[in-house]
């Protein structure tokens, strides 16, 4: 049996562990009692070490024919140095894996005024997590292709599930933008993301870039009506960009100042998926109204 190293297993991970398990045989990386604990419990084998510490990285070599990068970049900096990490324990090895697939972000592109995005679109990444994430793209495919190893990348969006919705934020009654200085946001399930990890391991061409977004942008703040009529909670209220900045903190602005429509032809054309969700509407269909 193939075995699979999973990198950064939280709830994708486990998600895509999962739906791979009949197939393959499962390790995961592993940095805190928690994790490693819910890997055994999934029947997955947990590796101990964490890509902040290299040294920690020795059993890793040479482990997996397939190796699943979900884990972030570091919180400050140019580069993505866990990525780097990654790569030289990979290295040590006297055979590497010959598939890698990462999860990156769609911040890669930037503001994109509203445009619609395919993969084809240079990235622009303004922030400083979108920049050591396109930085870890550009490692992985210059040694994937150095090396012969499929490296096939996802550019994701947001990611909601249960537990993975606006739902604090619409209780601590946190303001939306009006419609005119709203932006462009994008989404996935994670049920779908999982799947879309399972056919980039299968299909996913070498090098290749893949936007794992669903079928529906739509406006941030439409985003945020649809959770609240779901949960029951009032709709948050309306304000202009000036009043946006004395209100919203810097982190969740930085995120409402891009406007981008991604485009997931390439996914459904090279990698066959079909979505479970095609939007928010029909994954919250899926969602308890009582978390």
């Amino acid at each position: 049996m193939k075995k699979i190293l999973i990198v950064g297993y939280g709830d994708i991970g486990a998600r895509a562990a999962s739906l791979l398990s009949s197939r393959y045989r499962i390790f995961a990386l592993t940095r805190s009692e928690n994790a490693l604990e819910r890997a055994r419990c999934q029947g997955v084998t947990p590796i101990p070490g964490d890509l902040d510490h290299p040294a920690t990285l020795g059993r890793i070599a040479g482990l997996a024919d397939a190796v699943l990068h979900f884990a972030p970049p570091q919180r400050h900096g140019q580069r993505d140095l866990r990525t780097r990490h990654l790569l030289a324990a990979l290295a040590k090895g006297k055979i590497l894996p010959r598939r890698l697939i990462y999860i990156s972000t769609s911040g890669v592109y930037g503001d994109c005024r509203g445009e619609h995005v395919n993969e084809a679109r240079a990235p622009r990444p303004a922030t400083p997590r979108a920049i050591r994430r396109a930085d870890a793209e550009s490692s992985l495919r210059r040694w994937g292709k150095r090396n012969g190893v499929r490296v096939s990348i996802l550019r994701v969006p947001g990611i909601y599930a249960p537990g993975r919705l606006p739902v604090e934020r619409l209780k601590q009654r946190i303001p939306a933008l009006r419609a005119e200085d709203d932006g462009y946001t994008n989404h996935i399930h994670a049920d779908d993301l999982a799947r879309i990890v399972a056919a980039a391991l299968t299909h996913g061409l070498p090098g290749r870039v893949y936007n794992a977004a669903d079928d529906t942008p739509m406006k941030m703040a439409d985003y945020f009506d649809l959770v609240a009529d779901h949960y029951r909670i009032e709709r948050p209220r309306r304000i202009s960009w000036q009043e946006a900045q004395q209100e919203i903190s810097p982190g969740m602005l930085s995120y409402m100042n891009e406007s981008r429509r991604i485009a997931n032809d390439r996914l459904k054309r090279e990698l066959g998926v079909r979505l479970r969700y095609p939007g928010v509407r029909q994954g919250l269909e899926g969602i308890p109204d009582a978390e």
